[in-house]
């Protein structure tokens, strides 16, 4: 959420844009912004997915990593 918000801080123009464009295509055409609408949220589900197992993964190899060091150092 802290993404969209400081986007449309960042560019105003651009996110006053999408938004009067969305708002064009409720009005107007309801169906098209229906399916625009669970496109963007089904696609909006699969990158917290995806970015929840990417970022589980690369805590699980940075752990590993660190026992591999210890391992070495007492090795030593």
């Amino acid at each position: 959420m802290d993404g969209i918000v400081s986007f449309a801080q960042n560019h105003a123009i651009i996110a006053i844009v999408i938004v009067l464009g969305l708002l064009y295509l409720m009005v107007r055409k309801p169906k098209l912004f229906f399916s625009i609408f669970s496109i963007g949220l089904v696609l909006a589900g699969l990158f917290y997915i995806i970015m929840i197992l990417a970022g589980s993964g690369s805590e699980k190899k940075t752990k590993l990593i660190e026992q591999k060091e210890e391992q070495v150092d007492t090795n030593r």
